[in-house]
């Protein structure tokens, strides 16, 4: 197992195999347990290749939603509206929004049809494509906020609202396995950031993080 956790130290050099990745499948998605998923989606590589260009982070921070029960879900109680539709479809699909009329924030939709499940992807360390995220972000160099924070992530990858509902296995939009797998020492499990409004439930421990993550945004 040691050698798999030295994949995930790979930051900022682009030296992961391609021969090493492979897309995860739908069953991954499908699962019942969204807090199991969003934690098994840590140390996996978001892809991106729109227009000819690819850009790829390593995922290490995340938040799950837990659909109609969760009152900081975007379908708590069961509510459908034309932007969170898609939380209601197969789990494998990308949910992007909008989020003080600035930032895209990407989210992977979860579980089976009609039970609304999402895993927020909060942070990601660079991997490839780097000078892209810099032209992309207008950053001078490859800083810790290059993709510290969802909405970092999604300028850096390039992902926008109209990318939501675009299948997570299509090759412009993925997510991968390269074989790192954390210890589970380091990771993290805390109350998820900015959902003061969800009362008891802002309290819930459904934000997950690797411990030594430079990028890994707000409190740790």
């Amino acid at each position: 197992m040691a050698g798999k956790y030295s994949k995930c130290g790979q930051r900022l050099t682009g030296k992961v195999d391609p021969a090493m990745m492979k897309k995860l499948e739908a069953d991954f998605y499908r699962r019942k347990n969204v807090l199991q998923v969003a934690k098994d989606l840590l140390g996996k590589i978001l892809v991106t290749r729109f227009e000819g260009v690819l850009t790829s982070g390593r995922i290490v921070e995340v938040e799950a939603y837990n659909g109609i029960t969760d009152r900081a879900s975007h379908a708590y109680g069961g509510r459908r509206t034309a932007r969170n539709e898609v939380m209601y479809a197969d789990g494998g699909l990308a949910y992007v929004y909008l989020c003080y009329g600035i930032h895209h924030l990407f989210n992977v939709v979860t579980n089976i049809q009609d039970t609304p499940h999402a895993v927020l992807i909060r942070a990601a360390e660079p991997v490839q494509g780097i000078a892209t995220m810099l032209l992309r972000t207008g950053k001078q160099q490859a800083d810790h906020s290059l993709t510290k924070g969802p909405g970092n992530v999604s300028k850096s990858l390039g992902i926008f609202t109209h990318h939501s509902r675009l299948s997570l296995s299509s090759s412009q939009l993925y997510i991968a396995d390269d074989g790192c797998r954390y210890p589970a020492k380091q990771i993290i499990a805390s109350p998820r950031i900015g959902v003061d409004y969800a009362g008891e439930d802002a309290l819930l421990p459904y934000r997950f993080y690797i411990k030594d993550s430079v990028y890994v945004s707000g409190k740790r």
